[in-house]
């Protein structure tokens, strides 16, 4: 098993191009299903949870292929994938699918929407909560689906098709708005939902769907309209920026100091977290093709944040920025509201030398002047990629292992800091025997 190998000390100086956006790549992959013609998507990101989720679609009919490197490009350019769903081929999902990808049972909401039922298996634990389907199928019943829970399976018919409805969710779910923004548009009448997601990813989705000739208004606020059609064609579509690795390099350049330029990303993608990330003492300055993120010798100062659904700060850079709190010039506070066990990377971080204290849904963070290297182990995607940003100031070194997690999220991120001065590489695992 592969281990990331820091050594810390260095400033970021250079050039960090932005890969798409894994948690729009998967959605858009999806939407395959609701076409029998071939969606093509731009700057799809080289990752893991990217490459099973083409193979678990192969499973349901889904023909893909991709583009070879084109001139110009290096292997830091998103990929171009061409999705061919002619026939929905089998429209079950089994647990041993959706079990490696949560993700997977999204495509419940399009296999029911064009095929008119489908068995899915339900997902399973999360290490970072239960994160349950309930929103999926209240929704998808409201839609007129008949759905019963079968041996640990999702099994739901819809056999005149989906009918448009009035739906407000209970609370804010990005994956249920997908699911059923995406099931709505081949379902007869007008659906409206209340409520919604109004995160980037979800916009990007619906700007996907209109183009492959969806109706559909309202996408990125709390209520999206859209008015069902008889079928979907192929279309083009470039994935918009990853926001979330955006603010994972910046948070790394505030712990290091330094002057980077993010690019290929937009500061509209992350307001909040570029306010907080000011707020520390760092220099943020928009360019025309992305964020130039810089800081001096000063201290880094203490800020309070809560985590909240879109346009707030988001719950998926809560661990990285509570590793840049760790060496903060006071005490910060860090309440999680999305999601319970968010805070499974704060004994990784104490063997650095961090001093963290959880109260609740609260962890109360009291800088220190320095961090030591030491052996950690990564517990969730976004919480191995804190690790790291601490390992690049940790005095010594600092090997991280179980690393498949960042592989889930972040493309190839050892080269992304190494090109701008990090001391830092992967050892394989065959190395390591």
């Amino acid at each position: 098993m592969d281990k990331i190998r820091i050594v810390g000390g260095n400033t970021l100086n250079g050039v960090i191009p932005i890969s798409g956006a894994k948690n729009a790549a998967l959605p858009l992959i999806i939407a395959s299903l609701l076409t029998d013609e071939t969606l093509t998507l731009e700057n799809v990101p080289r990752l893991r949870d990217v490459a099973m989720l083409t193979r678990i679609l192969s499973n349901h009919g889904v023909d893909y292929s991709l583009n070879g490197k084109r001139p110009g490009e290096d292997h830091l350019t998103g990929q171009t994938i061409h999705l061919t769903a002619r026939e929905i081929v089998d429209t079950r999902a089994p647990y041993e699918m959706v079990s490696q990808m949560r993700a997977s049972f999204w495509v419940i909401g399009p296999l029911l929407a064009r095929a008119h039922q489908a068995r899915v298996s339900l997902p399973g634990g999360c290490a970072i909560g239960t994160r349950p389907v309930d929103l999926f199928i209240s929704g998808l019943e409201a839609l007129g689906a008949q759905i019963e829970i079968e041996a640990g399976y999702v099994v739901t018919r819809a056999p005149g098709g989906l009918v448009g409805a009035r739906y407000r969710f209970p609370k804010v779910s990005v994956g249920a708005t997908h699911t059923l923004m995406m099931a709505a548009t081949l379902a007869r009448g007008e659906t409206v939902l209340e409520g919604a997601a109004r995160e980037p990813e979800v916009v990007d989705l619906a700007k996907c769907l209109v183009a492959m000739g969806a109706k559909i208004e309202g996408a990125g606020t709390s209520t999206i309209r859209i008015q069902g059609v008889d079928r979907l064609s192929g279309t083009t579509h470039r994935v918009l920026p990853d926001r979330i690795e955006t603010g994972t390099y910046a948070m790394a350049v505030a712990m290091t100091g330094g002057d980077v330029t993010l690019t290929h990303t937009s500061a509209d993608l992350l307001r909040s977290a570029l306010e907080v990330l000011a707020a520390t003492g760092t220099e943020i300055t928009e360019t025309s093709d992305g964020i130039r993120v810089r800081r001096g010798p000063g201290p880094i100062l203490p800020v309070d944040v809560t985590t909240e659904p879109f346009p707030a700060f988001p719950t998926d850079l809560q661990a990285q920025f509570m590793a840049l709190m760790t060496r903060a010039s006071g005490t910060s506070s860090i309440t999680e509201t999305i999601f319970e066990n968010r805070f499974m990377h704060v004994a990784e971080l104490a063997r650095l030398g961090a001093r963290i204290a959880i109260d609740g849904r609260t962890a109360r963070v009291e800088g220190v002047e320095r961090l030591a290297g030491a052996p950690v182990m990564a517990t969730d995607l976004r919480a191995s990629v804190s690790l790291v940003i601490a390992g690049l100031v940790a005095e010594g070194e600092t090997m991280v292992s179980r690393v498949y997690h960042l592989d889930r999220g972040f493309e190839r991120l050892e080269e992304k800091l190494s090109r701008c001065g990090a001391i830092i590489e992967r050892i394989s695992g065959e190395g390591m025997r």
